[in-house]
């Protein structure tokens, strides 16, 4: 454990230092409307929201190995956490704050235990198309989620439907100051991306708002705001679990982590590769799980990799975790000194900002760069999407993870196969339906099957030997299987390759198998397949196949080589 600690700082130089204070002071100008806006998803307290923007980067500074990262909250995580608060007891808003430091707790747990079995590859488990697609659908959840905060209405309907009928049934009592207060923040939100301002739209807006409230007295004109923060700093200790079931909270804990370290390693890995460096998935699990122990045990909610966050400090010039550590004391700084202004700041406006990041998370460009590389992916995508919009997103989740292996699946069950020839004058074999001056070899079939040999599969290719067999010419005298490209093979592929062989056998050809990995080789000599075939009919490689068949007499029955 030892080595893993403050490994961020290794090599570290005095003068990065003015960098990372620099760096320190943006990442927490940006992390400000977040911190305070992102609870609201849940339905927790503002406050709750900035200590899990404090204590999760000293967590990561302390165990987390990369230099540039910063955690934080996270919209996706937190539309995730709000349906598994849904699940629980937790009705009061002390609960529901215990509720979701349980589930920090329980999430950093698992990302320690998970770095040890050494579970990083889980990463990969959500193909690129299923997870745009699920971030996708969160944000459209966020989307409309929002739309109690922008109208001054109390939106109780759920789904996506049912909440724009409601509004629509309940459009003449909009609150319209509120409405106003919310498209003005929207629309100042917009002009500032599209002029690129080098300062942060959200923290602008933050400003704007304020401002505002303070000076046209919003709060008494009817105007939700975020009212009252605790002028102090969280302190240790565990939450309190005596209203929550422990197989609950594990269970949505398992939730949050699957979606909350995909994300967090997809983006991760593209920040990568925008500044060159490494990232270990299994060692940023170690980072994510310190970062989420850390929030849990001063009463956060889970965090994960803050896109907004590390894109700034990577912009600004962040050298080492030096500049989350600034990060944190400036936001703790604003806790405890700028109570006052963010307690007007009016609810309509973080609406603004979370429909402005709920919008940036749905990825048109790589959506449209799905659709162009395969339609089956960008099918999958939208299987992806719609789980979380029509079926809430924990069973979103279920159906994102469903959809992967029912993805792997259908990509599995039927292998691509091909008869191979030779090309005069060249050496090797060549794929017949591809090389137009490719010619099969007199006498002698040669198949390749690209794909492993699985129960789910076996028929579909048993009927593929079935029609080859009856195509066979009448001068065929071996059929051999080049299996280089089957790196499994289970006990009921070996039974319906034994069928294969007296298949050919009764229509008098020979089977022999080249290039045998060592894993289908040990599966078919268990069965007594290769007794069967024969040893002299299991080939090296197709070139030794071919050889031993040219020793073959012209005339005769087919017959196994006698090979020296």
């Amino acid at each position: 454990m030892g080595s893993v600690i403050l490994q961020s700082f290794r090599g570290y130089r005095p003068n990065w230092l003015p960098h990372d204070a620099v760096a320190g002071l943006a990442v927490a100008a940006v992390a400000i409307p977040s911190a305070i806006a992102y609870p609201a998803i849940a339905g927790l307290p503002p406050q709750v929201g900035v200590y899990s923007s404090i204590l999760p980067l000293l967590g990561y500074a302390l165990l987390g190995p990369s230099r540039q990262l910063i955690v934080g909250p996270d919209a996706a995580t937190m539309t995730v956490l709000a349906a598994a608060l849904a699940n629980v007891a937790a009705n009061a808003p002390d609960e529901r704050v215990a509720a979701a430091a349980a589930v920090a707790l329980a999430v950093g747990v698992f990302c320690l235990l998970a770095s040890w079995l050494h579970l990083g590859v889980v990463a990969a488990f959500l193909s690129k198309p299923i997870l745009v697609g699920f971030i996708s659908g969160v944000s459209i959840s966020i989307l409309v989620g929002q739309i109690g905060r922008l109208t001054g209405l109390r939106i109780e309907s759920e789904g996506l439907v049912a909440p724009i009928v409601e509004l629509v049934r309940k459009a003449g009592s909009i609150h319209l100051l509120s409405l106003a207060v919310g498209t003005s923040a929207f629309a100042l939100l917009q002009i500032l991306a599209a002029l690129r301002s080098p300062v942060p739209g959200p923290l602008v807006v933050v400003v704007f708002a304020v401002i505002s409230s303070a000076i046209f007295h919003l709060e008494q004109r009817g105007v939700a705001v975020v009212g009252s923060l605790p002028n102090a700093l969280p302190t240790l200790g565990l939450p309190d679990m005596s209203h929550l079931s422990l197989s609950e909270v594990a269970l949505d804990a398992a939730a949050v982590w699957l979606v909350s370290f995909g994300s967090g390693v997809v983006a991760a890995r593209s920040f990568g590769a925008r500044g060159k460096f490494e990232v270990n998935a299994d060692a940023e699990l170690i980072g994510f799980g310190g970062a989420n122990l850390a929030s849990g045990l001063f009463g956060g909610f889970p965090v994960t990799v803050s896109d907004s966050r590390t894109a700034i400090n990577m912009t600004v010039g962040g050298r080492s975790q030096a500049s989350g550590v600034i990060a944190a004391l400036a936001l703790a700084a604003t806790l405890l000194y700028l109570n006052e202004a963010l307690r007007i700041l009016p609810t309509p406006a973080l609406g603004a900002i979370l429909v402005g990041a709920a919008i940036s998370l749905v990825d048109v460009a790589s959506l449209r760069e799905i659709w162009r590389i395969s339609r089956m992916e960008f099918v999958f995508a939208l299987i992806g999407m719609a789980g979380p919009i029509s079926l809430g997103v924990l069973r979103g989740v279920v159906i994102a993870i469903g959809a992967t292996l029912l993805y792997v699946l259908l990509r599995e069950m039927r292998p691509h196969d091909a008869m191979l020839g030779v090309i005069p004058g060249r050496r090797g074999f060549y794929k017949l339906h591809r090389f137009k001056e490719a010619r099969p070899i007199p006498g002698l079939a040669l198949f390749l099957l690209q794909g492993s040999l699985l129960f789910f599969n076996v028929d579909y290719v048993k009927a593929r030997f079935i029609v080859i067999a009856r195509d066979l010419p009448a001068d065929a005298r071996w059929f051999v299987l080049d299996a280089g490209a089957i790196a499994q093979l289970d006990s009921t592929a070996a039974a319906m390759l034994a069928d294969v062989r007296a298949l050919f056998a009764e229509k008098g050809v020979v089977l022999g198998i080249a290039e045998l990995h060592k894993g289908p080789r040990d599966v078919l000599e268990r069965a007594g397949v290769l007794d069967q075939i024969g040893e002299t009919m299991v080939f090296e490689d197709l070139e030794e196949a071919a050889t031993a068949f040219d020793r073959l007499p012209l005339n005769g029955p087919p017959q196994s080589p006698c090979l020296p």
